[in-house]
């Protein structure tokens, strides 16, 4: 089944100086050698992930390396204020033994491509911690007090994490201003009318087929990660938490199952072709289906910090997942 998501092989990266500074990792061609200093990670057909030690020879199957860091790299926290920034020092997480497949490694095989550079990278954790202040997940009030930095920042900490699987050595405000292409953004507010953005403007414009394969290629691989992480979580008694916890882990189940038998995104039906309308129409529920995911990752974030609490969100994200993959489904 992982074939129908499988990427075309492509020939060997040169791995050179860059990787560690501005690159976090490369995709890598079968046989390749793990450089020294780097982690390999192989991907086979059924979509399981290992890492493979640096000298090793890479099994058949797809493949990536990436050094660990520490890597150093700002964004801007607020889309509104592109002049106040936040200087983010992380690292890539070593193995995790409590768990079958480590968080990065499955970011890279499901949405790394070719080459994770460092500024696409910060975009990536920009875009997130946007999404979280604006839903107000996260807080960083201006004049903000030691109390309440300390509280963002273990909120950080938690999302990144869970979302890309890396960890943060340090984390300090800087003014972006001289970065700042102050007359760009004057031209491009001036083009564009002053409505809120919608879900996923933020992401690169692709074309339907291409927009469509790497969404289904992130519920295939994601979504039995990430129910299994929600099985895991630590659930107080009583008041019927465990049974809504094994309803929202049936539901994720029958959305993978959906994405494991879903259409070709050209067919309404065998030898009969979808027009181009109807392409789009799947494309964007692909899409949706995968920003929902991005949410079903933040809020796991918060469910380990208060799970209980958080069950209602989790029912909504399982209910966003099930009508996208519905509608990606459909026949138009």
């Amino acid at each position: 089944m992982f074939g129908l998501f499988k990427r075309a092989p492509v020939p060997a990266t040169r791995h050179g100086g860059a990787l560690g500074m501005d690159t976090l990792a490369l995709r890598m061609a079968q046989g390749a050698i793990v450089p020294a200093s780097c982690m390999g990670v192989s991907c086979d057909a059924e979509g399981t992930l290992s890492r493979i030690a640096p000298g090793a020879r890479f099994p058949a199957g797809e493949a990536w390396c990436f050094h660990p860091g520490p890597y150093t790299t700002e964004f801007a926290p607020f889309a509104a204020s592109p002049e106040l920034g936040l200087q983010l020092s992380f690292v890539i997480d070593a193995p995790d033994p409590r768990v079958a497949q480590q968080r990065f490694d499955l970011y890279l095989v499901s949405e790394g491509g070719e080459r994770v550079t460092k500024d696409d990278f910060a975009a990536l954790i920009g875009t997130a911690v946007q999404r979280e202040l604006a839903q107000g997940n996260l807080e960083l009030p201006p004049c903000t007090t030691p109390e309440e930095w300390d509280a963002f920042r273990a909120g950080l900490n938690r999302l990144l994490y869970q979302r890309f699987g890396i960890t943060v050595d340090d984390c300090i405000p800087v003014d972006l201003g001289e970065k700042v292409d102050y007359a760009r953004l004057l031209r491009e507010s001036a083009s564009t009318p002053a409505v809120l953005p919608a879900p996923g403007a933020d992401r690169v414009a692709r074309a339907p087929a291409a927009a469509d394969a790497l969404a289904l290629r992130r519920l295939f691989l994601e979504l039995p990660a990430l129910a299994s992480a929600l099985r895991q979580l630590p659930l107080p008694e009583g008041q019927g938490h465990f049974q809504r916890q094994q309803l929202l882990l049936q539901r994720l189940d029958h959305v993978a199952l959906t994405i494991n038998t879903m259409p070709a995104l050209g067919l309404v039906g065998p030898g009969r072709k979808l027009d181009a309308a109807g392409q789009a129409i799947r494309a964007q529920a692909s899409e949706e289906a995968a920003l929902a995911l991005d949410e079903a990752w933040s809020l796991l974030a918060r469910l380990a910090h208060s799970p209980a609490a958080l069950l209602d969100d989790a029912d909504r994200i399982a209910a966003n997942l099930e009508l996208h993959c519905a509608t990606r489904r459909a026949t138009p």
